[in-house]
């Protein structure tokens, strides 16, 4: 399988839809996306029902990479927050995510607790120990193949130039991947891709700060990578809001209006076809 960093091109897009419990995994491992993003925000929801704001431990967080990893045949790469503490924390949670599989981390300068991008009251610590971060977790990995993805969120509270000016901090400091969370207009997105030659992420968030475009738009601006962490449990919320709406109503399902995958399908896709072939294989030693 072709490592994560020989697929990175410029003038290619590489989208990675948000997964977030195994369902989700499951569904877009099957689709033939060259990588998956294993979203922070969808993952502490879906596992612990709370909110992204640094309520979830790196124990929590390496569990989920372990059990996404082990599921997906296509590269996933993982928010790793900011390491989960300092300098020690950091090295300890790229061994860690590393060794569970991921194809690449995620690390931001936020300060601790962190918050959820393109939402409000995000700070950002000193750019000295953001890039100090960016340095130790690129010494820390056993390969090469596994990427450094650094990000700033930076622009929200001080402003496109700080966020650049750490941005290439970040890239001295020796990561793979470039994030500058939450440009709020195309013409700042065209300052982002004109600044740096590694590889640029852009955030897609429905309803957020960042412009949504085209994937055609993306890749002229610059970008090598589109994460949407927030469609697919955006999607599952206005569908399950409709569909216990109108059991709550009618006690019934009859009149659920929201599209329902064929349960046979559904049941295929979370893994169930190997069941009944290994049932029917073994048949005999159960006496049957």
């Amino acid at each position: 399988m072709a490592s994560l960093r020989d697929k990175l091109r410029p003038g290619k897009l590489l989208t990675a839809p948000g997964v977030f419990d195994g369902i989700s995994l499951r569904l877009a491992d099957r689709m033939g996306f060259e990588c998956l993003y294993m979203t922070g925000y969808g993952t502490v929801a879906s596992h612990l029902g709370l909110p992204d704001a640094g309520l979830a431990s790196y124990r929590d967080m390496v569990e989920r990479v372990r059990t996404f990893a082990g599921l997906a045949t296509t590269p996933l790469f993982a928010d790793g927050d900011t390491g989960y503490g300092g300098l020690l924390n950091v090295e300890h949670t790229v061994r860690g995510y590393e060794a569970a599989g991921a194809a690449a981390i995620q690390l931001e300068d936020q300060e601790f607790p962190k918050k959820c991008g393109h939402t409000p009251g995000r700070r950002v610590i000193p750019i000295e120990q953001a890039a100090a971060k960016i340095r130790v977790a690129a010494e820390a990995r056993d390969s090469r193949d596994f990427l450094i993805v650094a990000r700033t969120d930076a622009r929200t509270a001080h402003g496109l130039d700080e966020a650049l000016r750490r941005a290439e901090a970040f890239a001295e400091a020796g990561a793979d991947i470039l994030f500058v969370e939450s440009p709020e207009t195309v013409e700042e997105m065209e300052k982002i891709g004109r600044s740096f030659d590694l590889p640029l992420l852009v955030n897609v968030v429905e309803g957020g700060k960042t412009p949504v475009l085209s994937a055609e738009e993306y890749v002229a601006l610059g970008y090598q990578i589109a994460i949407f962490p927030a469609v697919g449990f955006l999607a599952m919320g206005a569908a399950l809001d409709s569909v216990y709406g109108t059991l709550k109503q009618t006690g019934a399902s009859t009149g659920v209006t929201a599209p329902l995958a064929d349960f046979m399908e559904f049941s295929k896709a979370m893994g169930f076809q190997q069941v009944w072939e290994f049932e029917k294989a073994h048949a005999d030693m159960e006496g049957r």
